[in-house]
This record gives structure tokens, sequence and C-alpha cells, in this order.
């Protein structure tokens, strides 16, 4: 390596595909959409009960299938598509009970959806630390951060690393926890030979514009337990639902919203998850290139998941190590890249807690939910050096390649 160039491809300049030009819309798509627009239903959602086609409590034949095709590619029981995997994970915290009074522990080290999620219901998020190697949750400071309160993990399966999910099971059941698995950029990932999003009780999907597969938005919850589905499908459509299953007489005042799926999207999404493997084969040929390119240089640390843990990469999370090379920092090193043309972003996220929404402490009018009287007698903190090791990817380690 050179002042100025990477010592890739003989020294030139190189051009990584960026991620997100992999995410084929073609003609399959196009004559998905028409078809749904020949039929001229655009949504077939129905706010009571009603097991009729073509509007139905349950949705139209495009979203079905589709809930049918995730069932069959990942192994999962039940599958409940919603407008948006934002929507999926405030609707997993609602479906499990979660509220005023309890504490989610969550990575600091994503997006802010997955914190905010048990905010909605008044539920306080905990930051644990992430692990160096793949940026997921750390079993170890799961366990530092668990409480009398604590009734969940939320976990991320981070830039497409499946977390240790032995580990995070061993704890939740030890604790009798529920765990939500944030799979958004992890699909096609396995973790010992299973799907990612059916190891725990609810697991998250993304079909939004900038992930492995898309269909503009929209996202999927999956679960193995048919009354938590249930409770995902009301909280999907309103919450109006009437049933007169017994089965269910015991679910009353569940609070929905709109989170439906029209027709058009998940038309899109069934042709778009046909096309994960060879979109994910994709990603793995460009990641076998860059770490072999960037192996023989110290200062770079290339992404290796452990062994049991297939992933996936919805992005190329490579750590600069500036110890290895004093003269030179992370920020400068991506700058220098910038100018040869080959694209990278620096640190990814800042951690979630050093936002304003948790140093104020103040989500909601006077200050909920943290001042709620369920929740003051024991808050945890949000003070800068809380999650050191997220702390020194975002600002010395961590560089992404979109």
């Amino acid at each position: 390596m050179n002042d100025t160039r990477l010592a890739i491809n003989g020294g030139k300049p190189v051009r990584t595909a960026l991620w997100h030009e992999s995410n084929a819309i073609g003609k399959e798509e196009k004559k998905a959409v028409l078809r749904v627009m020949e039929n001229g239903r655009l949504s077939c959602f129905l706010g009571t009960y009603n097991p009729a086609p073509p509007y139905n409590f349950l949705g139209g034949p495009e979203v079905q299938l589709l809930e049918n095709q995730m069932k069959e590619k990942i192994g999962a029981t039940h599958v409940v598509s919603m407008n948006s995997a934002t929507s999926c994970l405030s609707a997993a915290i609602g479906a499990l009970g979660i509220g005023f009074g309890d504490e989610v522990i969550v990575s600091p080290y994503t997006m802010s959806a997955c914190a905010v999620a048990p905010i909605w219901y008044g539920a306080i998020p905990v930051f644990a630390d992430v692990e160096h190697d793949t940026g997921c949750l750390d079993p170890d400071s799961i366990r530092k951060s668990l409480s009398s309160r604590t009734k969940a993990i939320l976990v991320i399966h981070q830039f497409g690393f499946p977390a240790n999910m032995d580990a995070i099971m061993a704890i939740a059941k030890e604790h009798h926890l529920v765990v939500i698995e944030d799979c958004a950029q992890a699909w096609g990932a396995m973790y010992k030979g299973k799907s990612v999003g059916t190891i725990g009780d609810i697991g998250v999907f993304s079909f939004n514009v900038h992930k492995t597969i898309q269909c503009g938005e929209g996202g999927l919850c999956v679960t193995a337990n048919k009354e938590l589905a249930f409770r995902l499908q009301m909280i999907r459509n309103h919450g109006e639902s009437v049933v007169e299953d017994a089965h269910y007489e015991n679910i009353t005042n569940i609070v929905g919203c709109n989170f439906r799926m029209t027709e058009i999207q998940a038309a899109i999404a069934q042709e778009q998850l046909k096309k994960l493997d060879a979109l994910n084969d994709m990603r793995l040929t460009l990641v076998e290139y860059l770490s072999k390119a960037l192996s023989h240089h110290d200062c770079l640390i290339t992404p290796l998941p452990p062994l049991e843990r297939s992933a996936t990469y919805y992005v190329y999370p490579l750590r600069f190590l500036g110890s290895k090379c004093k003269s030179l920092t992370r920020n400068r090193f991506v700058d220098l890249l910038h100018a040869e043309g080959i694209r990278f972003t620096k640190g990814y996220v800042k951690p979630l807690y050093l936002l304003p929404i948790f140093q104020t402490r103040t989500a909601f009018k006077h200050g909920y939910p943290w001042s709620a009287p369920e929740n003051r007698s024991s808050l945890p903190t949000y003070t800068k050096g809380t999650c050191p090791v997220a702390e020194r990817l975002y600002e010395d380690e961590m560089m992404i390649n979109l």
C-alpha cells in the first residue's frame, strides 16, 4: 500500500459493485405488477374477520401467496406480512405483551427502529455491547445487562452475520425471556443449518429498497406460535377483528394499526424471493474477491464469521486497525479510498444511546416512557462508554462498503 492507493488488482483502482446495484428489478417484477393491475384489486384486506375471498382479514391472494412462499423458503410455521420491517418490530413487541415496567435488551450498533420499537409500548431499551468480529450482540454483555425487569432480547443479525444464537437462547431460557430476531440485513443467512428468524420467538425480515431483496417497502414476521401469529395479524389489521373461535376468546383489547402490505408489493416480493439465492451468490463472490485481495494488509481485518454462522453480507464490513498503521487513521484511509473511486463509509452508525432521544430520555410528552411510574424506579444509563466495543467500531475501526 502506498500513500494514495490500495494495492488491489495490481495497484489499479477497483470499482467494487455497489451492493444495492445487484437488487435486480426486471421483467418478472413488471409482469407481476401488471397481473395485479389487470386484476384491479390493489389491496384485498378487510378490517373484520372474513375468510371469504377476495376481501379478507388475512389479505388478498398475492399477500397470502407471498406468506406461503416464505414458509417454504425458510421452514417457517407462520408468516405475517406487513408494510415495513419497522412495523414488524413494533408489532412483535405488542404481540409478545411487552410494555410499561419492562426492559428490552437491544444492540446500540444498528438502525433506530430496533430501539424505538419497545418505546412505542412503554418499555425501556437497554443497550448491550456487540462482538468485535460480527457487530452482533455479545452474549456476555447481554448477561451483564439483565435485570428483574428484562422481558426480551431483540437480536440483530448485523451485516448479514448471524448472532451467537445458542448462547443467546440459553440466556433467554434461563431467565424466561422472549427473543425477537431482526433479520433485515440477513436474508438467507443460516445458523447451524437453520434459517435466521426461525430460532427465536418472532423473526423479522425487510423488503425495504436497500435490502438484498425488495419491493420498495415491506416486511415479514415469522413465528412457530399460532397465537403469536394471530396477535401479529390483529396488530397489522387495526385490531378490530371479531373472532368467534374459542381459542382466541382471551385475546382482547389489542390496539392495531394499518400495517398491511398491498397486493402490488406482495407480487413484486414474490419474484424477488425467487432471486434471493442468486443475489446472495453474487455477494459472496464479491466478498471472496475483496477478502482475498485485502488479506495481506496487516492494518485491515476482513470479515469472517465463526464457522457455525453462514453469513450473507448485506454490506462488506472491514475493520481498520490504527495500531498496525500508526501514520494513518481510519478516517484518512477512507478519504484516500474515495479519491481512488472506492466507496466506503466511516463507522456505520453512531451508538444509538448517544442520540438525543436517549440522552434527553424524552420520546413522548412529559418524558414518557422513562418518566412513567412503572419505569421510574430503575433506569439504565445511556452515558458514553456504555458499550465500548460499539463505540470503538464507530469512532476508529469500522468501514463499510455499501
